[in-house]
């Protein structure tokens, strides 16, 4: 028997018996009928469907499955009871197994249809908890004065409004429990109505809230902060403006770290610095970069869009030399900062540039590096991959590069430019779930220079069509 979901239809229209073929990188069915994509959130491979247009455009719908005729055998029944209404979470109604697959061919279906580029192997994908495992978190607040509420959450799914959460299966337990004592501590505050933001950084020692706010707290306000302070054993910091000016709003507070076992490290951090979200899958996939890399100890490496150093440390235990360069002051003092803690200073240099703007001639001043690993934001990394291309049809470059993305297409893209316009194979990729619940794909990638003598068979169309 068919199954039908609770709710008042919003829809434009109904279409019925749709087959979903495949599942996209946002998370959402993929059907065709009438000539168009549809899009069907809700839906997974091989389902069958009636949905209810949304948002209808000449070449493409947007849907919600509201009857299942069909479903899937990976379907799973969400675990959060915000599920469908919180923009949080996506796949909750996925099985794990089936979230891991869906990512491995989102990847595998960028770098063919974008870079025109299939992986010579594909490494298993790096798993971790599929629940309770953020430790970072930046939620919307919000005083609603019709309903006399105040809402803190991740924004409603496709709206800008705030989804009332007083827990969250995402988030690390003890964050998702303080929600609603959170909630009752902003709602007591003269500036109420003047905070829109709550982020969340969680460390191996201690639990820092950051709270964004538009109007100076009283002493009364700070008062009742730090009563919660030690009631519940956490940070409050306060953040007037940009993220240079948060602080905490009580002295000598511990540092918040994360751990590298792995390389016997331990990173201090700011909770307003770039950080993984997701600590246990950070962990496996730095291991997994420095072995992919297979750095000797007499190799120079780069660490390109290096952060606070979470991969740089851990290359300059096994190399000779390590560079680091990223965009962020702030970060790059960070990182130096991590270095000489762990005695690693005199074998690493950290400095700061737009690694967006960068040209072969930049890179060669730079000098020759054995392997390289870049880290880029969604922006991906062309201009350096352009450069990159450059050296190596000269013979020159990295013989071995490890690319981390946080998005399938910008890799695709720059895989393209190595491979298509430089001297490079994609040697290996494989899918990180470092976003469990959600579409968010994370991948690395392995390309090795090729022999000056050697030439691959063509793989795919020109790299203007590629891109």
């Amino acid at each position: 028997m068919g199954r039908r979901t609770m709710g008042a239809p919003r829809a434009q229209r109904v279409m019925t018996n749709l087959t979903i073929e495949s599942v996209d990188l946002e998370g959402q069915g993929v059907a065709h009928a009438e000539g168009k994509v549809i899009f069907v959130a809700g839906a997974l491979t091989g389902e069958r469907v009636d949905v209810e247009v949304m948002r209808e455009q000449p070449r493409y719908a947007k849907a919600k499955a509201v009857y299942w005729h069909r479903e899937s055998s990976d379907r799973v029944g969400p675990r959060c009871p915000h599920f469908g209404v919180c923009g949080g979470c996506s796949m909750q109604h996925a099985s794990n197994e089936a979230q891991i697959a869906i990512k491995q061919r989102a990847l595998e279906d960028a770098l063919w249809h974008i870079g025109q580029i299939k992986p010579l192997a594909i490494l298993s994908p790096l798993r971790g908890p599929s629940f309770g495992y953020r430790s970072r978190a930046r939620l919307s607040v919000r005083w609603v004065d019709k309903k006399d509420q105040l809402l803190i959450g991740f924004r409603e799914r496709g709206t800008w409004h705030v989804a009332l959460m007083d827990s969250c299966e995402v988030l690390l337990p003890q964050v998702s429990a303080l929600l609603p004592h959170f909630n009752q501590l902003i709602s007591s505050l003269s500036v109420v109505r003047d905070i829109p933001q709550l982020e969340v950084a969680v460390g191996d020692n201690t639990q820092v809230y950051v709270m964004r706010h538009l109007s100076p707290l009283t002493d009364e306000d700070l008062d009742k902060c730090r009563a919660f302070e030690q009631q519940w054993h956490v940070q409050i910091w306060l953040q007037p403006k940009g993220p240079a000016t948060a602080a905490p709003i009580s002295p000598n507070q511990p540092t918040l770290t994360y751990s590298l076992p792995e390389f016997n490290l331990s990173m201090p951090f700011s909770p307003v610095d770039f950080t993984q979200v997701n600590f246990p899958i950070n962990r496996v996939l730095v291991k997994r970069a420095i072995d992919l890399l297979d750095v000797q100890s007499h190799h120079r490496v780069a660490d390109f869009f290096c952060g606070l150093g979470n991969f740089s440390l851990a290359l300059a235990r096994r190399a000779r030399e390590v560079v680091g360069i990223e965009g962020s002051q702030a970060l790059t003092d960070q990182a130096m900062a991590n270095a000489r803690v762990h005695g690693l200073g005199e074998r690493m240099s950290f400095s700061r540039l737009d690694l967006f703007r960068v040209d072969r001639t930049w890179l060669d001043a730079l000098g020759s590096f054995d392997r390289v690993l870049i880290d880029p934001p969604r922006e991906g990394a062309q201009a350096l991959s352009e450069a990159l291309a450059e050296q190596s049809l000269d013979g020159q470059g990295p013989a071995r590069i490890v690319m981390v993305s946080c998005n399938p297409a910008t890799l695709a893209r720059d895989a393209a430019i190595l491979v298509h316009k430089g001297h490079y194979q994609l040697s290996q990729a494989g899918a990180v779930n470092m976003f469990p619940q959600t579409a968010h794909v994370e991948s690395i990638v392995v390309f090795d220079r090729l022999p000056p003598e050697s030439s691959m068979p063509p793989q795919a169309s020109p790299i203007e069509n590629a891109l």
